[in-house]
């Protein structure tokens, strides 16, 4: 698990949305699965093996939650015998479990998104992009949803947040974006290693990042 750090306008949607095959590099090349991504047929390819939450994605709102989250599922050809159960082992596995009926458009803010992130997991793909994935859920789902992310087996996830914390205590692996380039990449512990004695924050990660984002700033300028 990779997160990714970094004030707004970064880049952090803008380097999912590549990855996800959204949109085009600007410039080099994108790899997905050892793959490169380099014509419409090879991104075809590609995203069947991606599983994508934006931070606003779009639905048919009389779409029940089973139904949405089937339909992504068969956008990304999940095989057809494999179906219905990937689809329901999705929905239960983010506590719709008793919703699958229920109308999109009946879904609260929250519900909503964990209707998102069934859609992005469903089929189990190797690779898992979250943008803010975590906006809107409460604390007590917001839980639920790091035992989610830990429990998957085989998947490379890509975790865009504001919340520090979520890092912490999901991510292996964390790097820092700042106006388009890293300017951190390493563990959580070493990224707390890096907090000044007067950084601004109420963890030693927290702290961490606004520090290693001072000095970028810093050198920049």
């Amino acid at each position: 698990m990779l997160g990714l750090l970094g004030p707004n306008g970064a880049g952090k949607t803008t380097l999912l949305r590549t990855l996800a095959t959204v949109v085009p590099p600007k410039r080099g090349d994108v790899y997905i699965c050892g793959e490169r991504v380099g014509s419409e047929r090879a991104a075809r390819r590609a995203r069947r093996n991606i599983g994508y939450l934006p931070q606003n994605f779009g639905y048919y709102p009389r779409f029940s939650v089973y139904d949405f989250v089937r339909y992504c599922g068969w956008l990304r050809e999940v095989p057809a015998g494999r179906l219905h159960e990937a689809t329901v082992d999705a929905v239960r596995a983010v506590g719709l479990g008793d919703h699958g009926s229920a109308r999109m458009k009946s879904l609260s803010g929250g519900m909503i998104r964990r209707a998102g992130i069934a859609a992005a997991i469903v089929g189990n793909p190797p690779l898992v992009l979250l943008d803010e994935p975590t906006v809107g859920l409460d604390p007590a789902q917001r839980l639920e949803f790091r035992n989610l992310i830990r429990s998957l087996t085989g998947t490379a996830v890509i975790l865009s947040t504001h919340l520090v914390e979520d890092v912490a205590v999901t991510c292996d692996d964390v790097a820092v974006l700042l106006k388009g380039r890293f300017v951190y990449r390493g563990s959580p512990v070493d990224l707390a290693d890096h907090a000044a004695e007067d950084a601004a924050g109420d963890s030693p990660l927290e702290r961490g990042y606004m520090s290693v984002l001072s000095a970028a700033g810093t050198s920049a300028s």
